[in-house]
């Protein structure tokens, strides 16, 4: 299985928060942290400390993709949102990046898990498509 973390968060958000989320995300869908994939987000984010952070913590690659990757992606996003569109192009950076990503390593559809959960900075989402031998 490919699984994959699609997270977004507002400028200065700390590792700290967006580990808290991503753990809290992961025991929400019963999966372990050590079957995570890659991280994803938009390129807009491409300056946020604390994803780069987060990657280097859990050792997994952090895909940063642009918002015309992200764009194809918004009918199949839990909600759409005009402000997060202005700040990163796209209507949505968790759900979209995650699935964009997912579908890039599978190279086949791909689903939510668990659609985007939220803190107070940041949110995160899951999205897997199986592997075939």
């Amino acid at each position: 299985m490919i699984l994959v973390a699609g997270l977004g968060c507002r400028r200065g958000c700390s590792v700290e928060e967006l580990h808290a989320l991503l753990r809290e995300t992961l025991a929400e869908a019963r999966v372990e942290e050590g079957a995570l994939t890659a991280l994803a987000s938009s390129d807009a984010k491409a300056l946020e400390a604390g994803l780069r952070s987060l990657a280097q913590r859990l050792k997994l690659p952090l895909e940063l993709l642009p918002a015309q990757r992200l764009a194809p992606y918004e009918s199949r996003l839990s909600v759409v949102s005009e402000r997060v569109r202005q700040a990163s192009g796209s209507a949505g950076v968790a759900e979209a990046a995650a699935l964009a990503l997912v579908e890039d390593l599978a190279e086949r559809p791909a689903r939510l898990l668990l659609p985007k959960r939220r803190s107070a900075n940041a949110t995160c989402a899951l999205a897997w498509a199986p592997v075939t031998e």
